[in-house]
């Protein structure tokens, strides 16, 4: 069941509908996320303005989800030779 929820970013409330409880988990803990972030970059950088700081917590992110989308290939390939270097012990294993 769809739900109404109200969430806060930098400031700003916004009414987004949340499919399931654990899509609503999922925002409000993103929006959360979104603002410590934003909270760190203003004090890291006193005097910039709003769009600045989006900008840059937007490109942390962006960094971030790329490193984790590399590490999740890189497994998945790993995982995958590993899997056909069992698939070649076992055969071998069988022919003995």
């Amino acid at each position: 069941m769809e739900q109404r929820i109200t969430i806060r970013i930098a400031e700003r409330e916004y009414v987004l509908r949340a499919a399931t409880p654990e899509s609503e988990e999922l925002i409000r803990l993103a929006a959360a996320a979104i603002n410590r972030k934003i909270s760190a970059y203003t004090a890291k950088f006193p005097g910039k303005n709003m769009v600045d700081i989006l900008s840059f917590v937007a490109l942390n992110e962006s960094i971030g989800s790329i490193t984790l989308q590399r590490k999740v290939d890189s497994m998945q390939q790993e995982t995958a030779s590993l899997a056909q270097e069992l698939d070649t012990y076992l055969d071998n294993m069988e022919k003995k």
